[in-house]
């Protein structure tokens, strides 16, 4: 915590700005080396020469100084927003390691940002996964984490159970007494409440998943039936192979594409059949396993043919899903019908065409997708967090046997427990490996 970092804390490539952080106290001292300034005034944007150790000019660029305490990580920083590209900007973080920097580990301006009180673990994470975030929901869902919203639920459920903790505690000083029917109904509804809301919680985090990771969308159907086609068409490029061979596709090929405000995981699967082919069994096997994994799953059916055992194994599949949403079309609606309708009437199939587009299968994906991004709830965007709320839920669950018999102390344990699991969320007990561990996935220079 006593050194000054630094690290370039643009992605890499071609870019119009590049920009080089620095924090510690040595940071305004550095920033004066290299642009050969005297006086750098807080919170102004100084043009400034940037020279290397030696002298030699590196480039013109905008210096920004934030004093301490009044910055991200609550120390001294210093960004140098210079012409984009990697040779200036290694340049200059070169020159500023050479003043006595020292390269930041992955996460650390983060870290430092929350030893110093400057932010939470929740909001951290959320900073985190707003870099990754798949759709414009998941970006305005995270943006409310970095202003507190998951902090204050934290705050809340452990005001809630402390003052349960406080009623039994009080109960226990006075153990000869009865416990009074109003204190244990009272106990019992704020529990019952509590548990409920975290239900509602990370029912919803599992269903919302894919608005952070980008939702995971297989289509599936029988040989032949068009899915190459339409993976073609939603990625607007020939990226599967298309033929009147059955079994040309013989392994899943996974794509993202944009469709709205969703950027998803698109994944075209090997035609589900019975086959004696060794390596398009792999295949359909690979399918069914991503098939498992989906979030949406859109069922192919060929309307130029007349329903058979393979369509009946495809419904059969979509039947069997569980917590997966189904989108049912029925492809080659610019030929003569054959297809029976009615056996997938209840799944509501779009009819499409490759030959005339898939924006009708496109516009139902959107408004789906749209659907689940809908709700107020709030959304625990790690499995960290999940598993935290989930502890928490099963303490509580574990305090109202001992409470209902009348063995406070027990139930005070279970309680502790619950408290340490959703405070962890945001202020974890066990602070050092935890750390390390979690700010070690963020980027460098964040």
């Amino acid at each position: 915590m006593h050194s000054t970092i630094a690290a370039i804390a643009t992605a890499h490539g071609v870019s119009s700005i590049s920009i080089i952080r620095i924090s510690g106290s040595a940071s305004l001292t550095i920033a004066k080396q290299v642009s050969k300034k005297e006086k750098i005034l807080p919170r102004h944007a100084h043009l400034s020469s940037l020279y290397t150790h030696e002298g030699t000019l590196i480039d013109q660029a905008i210096m920004i100084y934030f004093a301490a305490p009044n910055s991200f990580t609550g120390e001294d920083i210093v960004e140098f927003q210079c012409h984009g590209g990697m040779i200036v900007a290694q340049e200059i973080l070169d020159t500023v390691l050479a003043y006595g920097a020292r390269l930041a580990q992955p996460g650390e301006f983060s870290k430092r940002a929350f030893l110093n009180g400057k932010i939470d673990l929740s909001e951290a994470e959320a900073i985190s996964k707003l870099i990754e975030a798949k759709s414009v929901d998941a970006a305005k869902i995270l943006a409310k984490q970095m202003k507190g919203q998951l902090r204050e639920f934290v705050e809340e459920s452990r005001e809630a159970l402390l003052r349960s903790l406080a009623y039994s505690e009080v109960m226990i000083d006075y153990a000869e007494e009865d416990i009074p029917e109003d204190i244990m109904h009272t106990i019992l509804g704020q529990l019952d409440a509590l548990t409920k809301q975290m239900e509602c919680i990370v029912d919803a985090s599992h269903r919302r998943r894919g608005l952070i990771e980008g939702f995971r969308v297989a289509i599936v159907g029988k040989p032949n039936v068009g899915k190459s086609s339409l993976l073609n068409a939603l990625l607007s490029y020939e990226r599967a192979i298309v033929s009147d061979i059955a079994g040309t596709t013989r392994d899943t090929i996974e794509e993202q594409v944009r469709i709205g405000s969703h950027i998803i995981r698109l994944v075209d699967t090997a035609g589900i059949r019975d086959s004696e082919d060794t390596i398009e069994k792999i295949g359909i096997e690979r399918s069914m396993h991503s098939v498992e994994d989906a979030d949406v799953i859109i069922a192919l059916f060929d309307g130029s043919r007349a329903f058979d055992e393979e369509d009946a194994k495809i419904v059969e599949i979509v039947e069997n899903l569980k917590d997966t949403h189904v989108i049912a079309a029925i492809n080659k609606s610019d030929l003569p019908s054959r297809f029976e309708k009615a056996k997938i009437a209840y799944l509501n199939p779009i009819e499409v065409s490759a030959k005339k587009g898939f924006s009708s299968l496109t516009e139902a994906l959107e408004k789906l997708l749209d659907s689940v991004g809908e709700g107020e709830e709030l959304m625990l965007v790690s499995a960290r967090q999940i598993d935290a709320v989930t502890q928490a839920q099963h303490s509580i669950k574990e305090a109202k046997i001992p409470l209902l018999s009348g063995e406070l102390e027990f139930f005070s344990y279970h309680l502790q427990e619950a408290v340490k699991a959703i405070s962890s969320i945001s202020k974890p007990y066990d602070s050092e490996e935890i750390l390390d561990k979690m700010f070690g996935e963020f980027c460098l220079g964040k």
